[in-house]
């Protein structure tokens, strides 16, 4: 038997209706062919990437840059919503400096600067820059993995102007408009939120389409230290055969990018929530999936990894499941007996 028709046999072999448990068993089997090999347990780690992003500059958000650094600190106290959800679900989880603009650092420190740079103004970062940020995202994940014995991550980030930055990327992808993929982020909902934000992503990405020759390209000049880390975690996690969580709409663009440059990590991302950022749909489907197999509408917009938690959680009680109920095997069945039809 193949791997996957034992992948197969495991779940539809189960004492259930075949497919009864929906989205939940069409993404558990998506994570063990991920794999590559049967784990009976689940060994989770969340990475949370924070950063603050130079686009703040231009309005585009209605919070003071400083809540990065304090809600930053606020995660590694243990005191953050995303924190009490990995304590609830038994989640290790570590928040990685990686650009917060503060004169101290907070978590595990790879702060490569300040905050990116305005992209209104001038490229969101250096080639080094990138390069550095690049190699966090790779080194956090082997870090956890040999060292933590990991076999699911999952991701969530921490940034003031994050859904700007996204949005930006996923434009500069596509050519989708931004009013089509501009929400209002953490911003109280108004219409000139939303307006500026548009300006601002619209004009950005013109400013330096000149320069778009690659995706990295694109997250180098309009994106956030926190989505190339993401991104290029996303690819170290798809060369290691490990299945990662995706979360709301900054995880998704990152996982987006990810997908076009290396192809495998479409094989390895898992979804969680539907984030109300109207870029969610879009960004997914680019890693081919679809938000009707997004299994929660919670209309969620935190970020942090939320949502991915959630999903953790579900996916460790359908891996007990699949490896501790009954199976069909089990049972004894009767024969029917043919029934005679009235009348015949």
């Amino acid at each position: 038997m193949n791997y996957q028709a034992t992948v197969e046999e495991l779940v539809d072999g189960a004492a259930k209706p075949v497919n009864s448990l929906g989205l939940m068993e069409k993404i558990f089997k998506k994570m063990l062919l991920a794999w590559g090999t049967m784990h009976p347990e689940i060994k989770p780690y969340h990475l949370i990437f924070a950063s603050d992003n130079g686009v703040v500059e231009e309005g585009v958000v209605n919070f003071p840059q400083e809540i990065t650094y304090l809600q930053a600190a606020n995660m590694v106290a243990g005191h953050a919503t995303i924190s009490c959800f990995c304590q609830a679900n038994q989640v290790p989880y570590s928040v990685v400096d990686i650009g917060i603009n503060h004169k101290n650092t907070t978590g595990i420190n790879r702060r490569i600067a300040n905050g990116t740079k305005n992209f209104m103004k001038e490229e969101a970062m250096t080639q080094a820059e990138f390069e550095q940020a690049w190699r966090v995202g790779e080194e956090m994940v082997s870090y956890v993995v040999d060292t933590h014995g990991a076999n699911l991550l999952s991701f969530g980030e921490m940034g003031i102007g994050n859904t700007t930055t996204s949005s930006a990327v996923l434009h500069a992808m596509t050519g989708i408009l931004p009013e089509f993929v501009v929400g209002y982020g953490a911003s109280t909902p108004t219409n000139e939120v939303i307006r500026r934000k548009c300006i601002v992503v619209a004009k950005g990405v013109e400013q330096h389409r000149e320069s778009f020759r690659s995706i990295e390209d694109i997250l180098r000049s309009v994106g956030g230290f926190d989505i190339v880390a993401i991104c290029s975690a996303m690819i170290e996690c798809a060369k290691r055969k490990t299945p990662f969580v995706i979360d709301g709409f900054i995880t998704a663009v990152a996982f987006a990018c990810a997908s076009r440059i290396h192809k495998e990590v479409e094989h390895c991302g898992l979804p969680s929530h539907m984030s109300k950022e109207p870029g969610m749909s879009y960004a997914m489907l680019l890693g081919n999936i679809l938000a009707d197999d997004i299994p929660i509408k919670a209309n969620m917009a935190l970020g942090e990894g939320t949502g991915a938690i959630l999903m953790v959680a579900m996916l460790k009680t359908m891996t007990y499941t699949m490896y501790n109920m009954a199976r069909l095997s089990d049972f004894e069945l009767s024969t029917p007996e043919p029934q005679q039809v009235a009348g015949m």
